[in-house]
């Protein structure tokens, strides 16, 4: 296989252009890199598509490699052929290659090679002539093979173990185990029954979907169904067609003595061999592609909540709700230091409403708290109230927001939470960390494994490997897409900057913390572990503001510096310019875009790119988005009423809906067929985790704390 003519057809880019970026990263450029600094070369593909280049790169060069193996395994039984080595060359995917191994696979004791031990194997290949007439006769023929010693007592001992040896051929053949393949998806149905009680899979207890048609959350929750030992699950194949077809394959048009043999070894292998292999193959591949789709809205989800604007220049309170132990709280400053932690309790057992007021009054007081970040855990029903009321009785500006906590005691008992906050327990730890996620969501986040953030479905059910490997490129695309400030970020969110691991990341904050603040990008060289390559993929998404060179402070990369210097001298401005903000965009149009790269030795892209973070040194692409929700009123469940509209907040989006905060502990489902007057495929064409919306409430379940939410019939 041509990888790269394959992958050029496959993700539609020009051939040549595809080699050199994928030279680039053979060569150990990360993806950030490339796709920020290297515009160019690639052509201006995004990181999105070059993650997507790099897996499937991988899973080529992987299978090209199985591919290879397997010509070895079968050359070394001195049993390939030119056409063989042709057709493993031409395998497409792993399951046709392996299909075409599959006769010459060391396999266990079956009743296959016991046949051929007891010398069946040229009665078998008589069987399969298939011819009009048998001289002497099929069944005299077997009686040369009766030996009692060695297990074949009689002619019917015999023709039964050739049957076995046409069974297991027929079962390995490539072509026809492709039939059984293609026609038990095209046309199976995957059924489960009720195993054991289990409520939560109670839409499964008599349920049955044509396995092409089921979307990825069905399967994955028939899958956790069958994995509780709820269910029971099978692939109902269309037999009859599929056996037909397999006897036209087979099966001489001229009648034969021997076609009931074939026919039988067809059925046989079909139903003891082949119909169970393909049920797990489809299976497992159904399992494969439903993860892979929940991967991917995993992803899409944790980069827009990632991605969501901070709360810039705000003293926050966080509140750790909580029952028997109180609610923790936390001051953290504008800069993010904590200033001072307490607990209190206002919610049962205790119920020290008054004191609880006391303590959140003086707090907010003291050090001018502009909003309360209530995390939206245990008894945070309870605490929203609390605090809502508080709030009412201080008058002023402060208010509250609602923030996800999942996760946060992930955090807390981390390596890292105990690192940062030392003398605090790990319930400190949370409110803090809530109040952070508030102030700055990204810097805060990635202290914590994606995959206890809490935006997917099922994640706990995908592999592990390749959950981790595609959470950790949304992260690392969405902290070098923001950059962060090198003299205050943690070496958490440092790790995930291009060129930057863990080791070094916390080699840089060991540096700052034993030599002071860093004055340069350049200086980064003087850190332990930190080389040229590193300095390459990692400085320009690293910014000092307010150092001594004023380009540390964009998104220039250093390598662009002296044309960034020579943009400037062309029309007459200096560095300091820039450090306010400079626009040029409009006297390079005039000047001639083409010729003023031409003339400073860059390409198209670069200079645009150079003329863009000019205008806005320092800045920081979030601040675009709509900020965070705050409120200074809280609703019930049973406040809710069937026609109200309120406006919410996009928590969660999932195949089947989108989970909306809309102001009370319970989020609400908006379900997919209710977000439009139009068909919706998926919920993600529409919406996107943070988002903001108005909808209407459908139906409200309070025993069950159930909110059906619609947005039908509305703008």
């Amino acid at each position: 296989m041509d990888i790269l003519k394959h992958l050029s057809e496959e993700l539609n880019i020009p051939e040549a252009r595809l080699e050199a970026t994928v030279k680039l990263l053979d060569e150990g450029n990360t993806v950030p890199f490339v796709a920020r600094y290297r515009k160019e070369v690639t052509g201006g593909l995004d990181d999105t598509v070059l993650r997507k280049l790099t897996e499937r790169l991988a899973a080529l060069r992987n299978l090209e490699k199985r591919k290879e193996e397997i010509k070895s395994l079968i050359d070394a039984q001195g049993k390939l052929t030119p056409e063989l080595s042709a057709a493993i060359d031409a395998a497409s995917t792993l399951a046709e290659a392996d299909d075409l191994y599959l006769p010459y696979r060391p396999k266990r004791r079956t009743r296959a090679s016991v046949a051929r031990e007891r010398g069946l194997e040229p009665l078998a290949a008589l069987i399969l002539e298939q011819r009009p007439r048998y001289d002497p006769p099929l069944e005299e023929e077997a009686r040369r093979y009766i030996n009692e010693e060695n297990g074949v007592p009689d002619a019917e001992s015999a023709l039964a173990g050739a049957r076995d040896i046409l069974a297991e051929d027929f079962s390995d053949n490539a072509a026809l185990r492709g039939t059984v393949r293609s026609l038990t998806f095209a046309e199976g149905i995957l059924c489960s029954k009720k195993a054991a009680d289990n409520p939560l899979f109670e839409q499964y207890y008599d349920y049955a979907e044509p396995i092409r048609r089921m979307p990825s959350h069905r399967i994955l929750a028939v899958n956790r169904g069958e994995k509780e030992e709820a269910l029971s699950v099978s692939v109902e194949a269309p037999r009859e067609k599929i056996l037909a077809e397999l006897c036209r394959s087979v099966m001489k048009s001229r009648p034969s003595p021997a076609s009931e043999h074939v026919r039988a070894a067809l059925e046989d292998g079909y139903d003891r061999l082949t119909a169970p292999a393909v049920e797990r193959e489809i299976r497992a591949d159904m399992t494969d592609k439903a993860g892979e789709a929940a991967i991917g809205l995993f992803s899409v989800n944790l980069r827009n909540l990632l991605m969501q604007s901070p709360l810039k220049g705000k003293t926050v309170l966080g509140f750790d709700p909580g029952y028997r132990t109180g609610c923790k709280l936390a001051v953290v400053t504008k800069t993010g230091s904590v200033a001072e932690t307490a607990v209190i309790y206002p919610t049962k057992p205790r119920e020290d409403t008054e004191g609880a007021k006391r303590v959140m009054k003086k707090l907010i007081s003291k050090y001018g708290v502009d909003v309360v970040a209530i995390g939206n855990g245990t008894a945070s029903g309870e605490s929203e109230m609390f605090v809502a009321d508080v709030l009412k009785e201080i008058g002023g500006s402060a208010k509250y927001a609602v923030v996800s906590e999942a996760g946060a005691s992930v955090y807390s008992a981390s390596e890292l939470g105990a690192e940062e906050f030392p003398d605090f327990d790990v319930t400190e730890r949370s409110a803090v960390s809530i109040a952070r996620r508030l102030q700055d969501p990204l810097a805060e986040l990635v202290k914590i494994d994606p995959k206890s953030i809490g935006v997917g479905q099922y994640q706990h059910d995908m592999k592990p490997a390749r959950l981790d490997e595609a959470l950790t490129g949304v992260v690392e695309d969405c902290v070098n897409s923001v950059g962060v400030d090198l003299n205050t970020a943690s070496w958490a969110l440092l790790s995930y900057i291009a060129g930057i691991n863990k080791t070094t990341a916390r080699n840089i904050v060991k540096y700052r913390d034993e030599n002071g603040e860093f004055h340069r990008r350049r200086e980064l060289t003087k850190v332990p572990r930190f080389g040229a390559k590193a300095f390459e993929q990692a400085a320009g998404f690293l910014r000092i503001p307010g150092g001594e060179e004023i380009f540390d402070n964009t998104g220039v990369h250093p390598e662009s510096y002296t044309a960034a210097e020579k943009l400037l001298a062309v029309f007459g401005k200096s560095r300091e310019d820039v450090r306010g903000g400079i626009s040029l965009k409009k006297e390079a149009a005039d000047y001639g875009l083409k010729k003023l790269a031409g003339e400073l030795g860059i390409g198209d892209m670069t200079l645009s790119d150079i003329l863009s973070e000019l205008e806005k040194p320092g800045r920081d692409i979030r601040d675009s988005l709509p900020p965070p929700e705050l409120r200074d009123r809280v609703l019930a469940l049973e406040d809710l009423e069937e026609g109200m509209v309120l406006k919410g907040t996009v928590r969660n989006v999932i195949d089947f809906g989108a989970f909306v905060d809309i102001g009370v502990h319970q989020d609400g489902l908006l379900h997919i067929s209710e977000m439009a007057d139009r068909f919706v495929r998926h919920p993600s064409e529409l919406l996107s985790v943070g988002d903001r919306i108005e909808v209407r409430v459908k139906s409200v379940d309070v025993r069950r704390k159930r909110i059906a939410l619609t947005r039908k019939g509305m703008k």
